[in-house]
């Protein structure tokens, strides 16, 4: 982690470069701030009983619309370590603008990753490479295998996704 030194010297460098090189960049005057190739975090917003709130998720990604990022950048990809070839599916339908199919295929992935991530976590993903024909082996201390109750729902996300 970064000290406050170290962001100090940060803030200052910024500071002098935006009234070195902007010109009257705060009253709106002098060069515009090209941006891009930075890729803005989005968060997942929630409720206040745990679900995700789609409407406040759907009125940040419409603020960000109007801001000229392109792309994306980054991920927890866990789900690729069994269904690969489906989550680059998933990247091409997108790059090539194939929004629907992109959302079908989006919609059968959400349960299984939710298992492997934060549902079931990594004794999730291990049985589930185990299933795929990968090696997943076992779970290492302090975690333990996934309980026969436990398994079974995993493999229910799996299988009513079409995945197994």
């Amino acid at each position: 982690m970064l000290g406050a030194p170290v962001w100090s010297s940060v803030r200052q460098g910024l500071s002098r470069g935006l009234s070195r090189n902007m010109g009257g960049w705060a009253s709106g005057e002098g060069r515009k701030v090209d941006i891009t190739g930075i890729y803005p975090p989005v968060t997942t917003p929630f409720t206040a009983t745990a679900e995700v709130d789609y409407g406040k998720l759907e009125e940040n990604l419409h603020k960000l619309s109007t801001f000229p990022f392109r792309g994306a950048v980054g991920g927890i990809c866990a789900l690729a370590n069994v269904l690969g070839a489906q989550v680059c599916q998933l990247e091409r339908l997108c790059r090539t603008g194939q929004w629907e199919d992109a959302q079908k295929l989006q919609h059968r992935l959400i349960e299984p990753n939710t298992a492997v991530t934060r549902r079931f976590g990594i004794p999730g993903l291990k049985k589930t490479m185990d299933w795929f024909g990968y090696y997943g082996g076992p779970c290492r201390a302090p975690l333990q295998e996934l309980s026969p109750a436990e398994e079974e729902a995993l493999r229910t996300d799996f299988t009513s996704n079409g995945w197994l």
